[in-house]
Order: structure tokens, then sequence, then C-alpha cells
């Protein structure tokens, strides 16, 4: 069992989660659990549905072939978001893009409270949990096709989307201004990495 992996993914795939928490959190607005519920479960199926694919496609190959490839597409995955990130702090630092803060959370945090009331209701949770699902897609993948279990890696992402959302809430104002709130999306790029690099070696 890719137990290294499954936690790993659980990880990265909610980065992202936990800087929308902090971004909630700043702005004083509350995520009730049924609405973080909602978004942990469509990041679960979206995991669990990409991954089984990405186990359909190993069955045409080898297991080595298919740890090698799936460990290439999560490190590529990883690769091209640190590359985004990169680019993007470069573009703002020197104010040809946007605002340093105005990171990929801030905007969906921004863009979900439509009714701005400072509560994230089901039908916003729903739009949002589809954006974030996204996250889980192609790295979802990448891990099926490296036989990594399409359900314990579902059930590991949905526990930690409901944690990271939770704890960015309750500590959003504090940790948005922290160090890691400012690069948690270079972190979350470099797990893939890791997790990429750990699959094509096993």
């Amino acid at each position: 069992m890719h137990w290294f992996s499954i936690a790993l993914i659980g990880v990265a795939s909610n980065v992202d989660n936990l800087g929308i928490g902090f971004s909630f959190g700043s702005r004083s607005t509350k995520v009730p659990l049924a609405s973080n519920m909602v978004i942990a479960l469509l990041s679960m199926v979206a995991t669990y549905l990409s991954m089984s694919a990405g186990m359909l496609l190993s069955h045409l190959i080898s297991p080595s072939w298919g740890n090698l490839m799936g460990g290439f597409v999560i490190t590529a995955i990883g690769a091209w978001g640190l590359r985004s990130s990169l680019a993007n702090r470069t573009h703002a630092a020197s104010g040809s893009g946007p605002n340093d803060s105005d990171t990929k959370p801030d905007r969906l945090a921004a863009a979900t409270d439509t009714d701005d009331n400072h509560i994230i209701s089901l039908s916003e949770a729903i739009s949002l949990g589809f954006a974030l699902s996204v996250n889980c897609i192609a790295s979802g993948l990448g891990a099926g096709a490296s036989g990594v279990s399409p359900l314990f890696t579902a059930f590991a992402v949905g526990i930690f989307s409901l944690l990271s959302v939770d704890i960015g809430v309750r500590f959003g104002y504090r940790m948005a201004k922290s160090w890691f709130g400012k690069y948690a999306d270079i972190a979350g790029c470099l797990l893939l990495i890791i997790i990429g690099l750990y699959e094509m070696r096993i």
C-alpha cells in the first residue's frame, strides 16, 4: 500500500483549501460544517473517479511503466504549477501583474460569498467545491496509474479538506499574513513533485 503517497496527495490536494480557509478567516467569513462537508465530498468524488480512470489505464501497461508514467504526470503537474506560481509572483513584483496578495485562494474566496453575508451557504459551497475539485483530477489520474488506492486516497483527501478549511477559517487572519500563508501554493506544488518522484522510484 502506498501510504506515504496517499498521505501526501491528501495534503497536496488541499493546499488551496487551506488558502481558501485563510482568506475566509481574514474576511471573518464563516464556513458551516454542512458547507465544509459538501466541499470535501466533491473533492472525494473527483479524486475517486479520476484515480479509478487512472487505474483502468494502468491495466493496459505493466506495473513498472504505470508507476513511471503516473509519477511523471504528477511531477509534471507540480512543476507546471510551480512555474506558474513563480511567474505570477515575478509579474506582481515588477508591477506587470496582479497584486502579490491577490492569490488564487484569495480570488476564489472573494468570488464565492456572492451575497456578501460572510457565511458560505450550501449553494456557494457547491460552486467552490467544483472549483477546488479540479486540483484532484489531474493528480488523481497520475496517482491511479501508479497503483495508489482510489478509495483510501479519496478518504484522505476528504479528511484533509475538512481539516484544512476549518483550520484556515479559525486562524485565517494571522496565518494569511504568515510565511506559510503567502507561499502555500508553492508548498503544494513541491509536494506534488515529491510524490511524483517517489512514485517513479517504487
